[in-house]
């Protein structure tokens, strides 16, 4: 089994498999590195989640994206991107996690749960879906606290209550009401998140002024108990009664990851890593990152529509200083 190469991609998500691309058609020696399915963290998003970008916009490398509707659904962005791995013959290692990074001289060593590579260049295209934003409150580790969300079939007839102001916590809201479970939801600001769907946002805001959804604005999760939870309101504390709570609070990146890696991050709330913006490489010369990881906790500002062309650029550097490195 062939060990080195001239890049390694680490993660096999939608840039990822971009970055496989360019590589592939570059005539560069590469690698993708997934520690689960092809696009692990799109196959853990909600069963009937549907995109908010049309699917032109979810389309890499100009490879045609023809949905149903113009909006795709979770599942037809899972064909896509598999066909694209498989029928382009993408070098990619499925459910390999990598564990440890070192560089010597000009080479990366890269370990895996499974073997040992080397590489000129790393991209990192991790994402930040994999760890989530925790309550930190009491309770938080009994079973009934979930941190995804896929089906709202299981909540049927139970009191849900859903942590969250945005997308996936709005859906998640309207679709086990609509499933018959009672349910309340906790936000910590004073309104519904403005970046929820344009066609969704009415929807709930109906369903609270109908007073089929209990929302309560300006209020956190204080405790949770095995039967109830505990909210921290504007008027003093509110006890409601619970069967499960989805905490819907957002994700963030690997900071730990990137740190063992040697990339500088902000010591900022915002945590943003270190990269040049032309070229994507980081503080570490050959490591360059990819994607929406490169926003830290700023993780509305990078999607697939506007970080696919991080690909391109990469590589075209890659290939700019092998030329320049040559020459000399």
């Amino acid at each position: 089994m062939k060990t080195e190469f001239d890049i390694i991609i680490i993660g096999g998500g939608p840039i990822g498999i971009a970055c496989g691309l360019e590589a592939k058609k570059n005539g560069l020696s590469y690698l993708i590195l997934e520690k689960g399915p092809i696009v692990n963290s799109l196959f853990h998003y909600p069963s009937n989640m549907q995109f908010f970008s049309s699917s032109e916009k979810l389309e890499i490398d100009e490879i045609p994206f023809i949905s149903k509707e113009a909006k795709p659904k979770r599942d037809e962005a899972l064909e896509y991107y598999r066909r694209i791995v498989t029928s382009n013959k993408l070098n990619i290692h499925l459910f390999e996690k990598v564990e440890d990074v070192k560089k010597v001289d000009e080479t990366f060593t890269i370990t895996s749960d499974k073997t040992t590579y080397t590489a000129q260049q790393i991209v990192v295209a991790t994402g930040f879906y994999d760890i989530p934003n925790l309550l930190n409150v009491p309770g938080e580790n009994l079973d009934k606290v979930v941190h995804y969300y896929d089906n709202p079939h299981y909540y049927s007839g139970q009191k849900v209550a859903v942590v969250g102001a945005s997308n996936s916590a709005i859906d998640a809201a309207l679709e086990c009401y609509r499933k018959g479970a009672e349910v309340s939801l906790i936000i910590r600001g004073s309104e519904v998140g403005q970046r929820v769907k344009y066609w969704v946002r009415p929807d709930i805001i109906n369903r609270i002024e109908e007073g089929s959804i209990k929302a309560y604005y300006n209020s956190t999760v204080k405790t949770i108990i095995k039967d109830k939870i505990t909210l921290a309101t504007q008027t003093g504390d509110v006890e409601i009664d619970n069967d499960f709570i989805l905490a819907l609070t957002g994700y963030k990146p690997n900071f730990k990851f990137l740190e063992m890696l040697g990339v500088q991050i902000s010591n900022d709330e915002k945590k943003l890593p270190a990269y040049d913006p032309e070229t994507m490489e980081t503080n570490i010369k050959g490591l360059y990152l990819a994607g929406v990881i490169c926003g830290g906790m700023e993780t509305h500002k990078w999607f697939i529509e506007n970080s696919r062309i991080h690909a391109k650029m990469i590589i075209k550097d890659i290939i700019s200083n092998s030329v320049t490195s040559e020459s000399n």
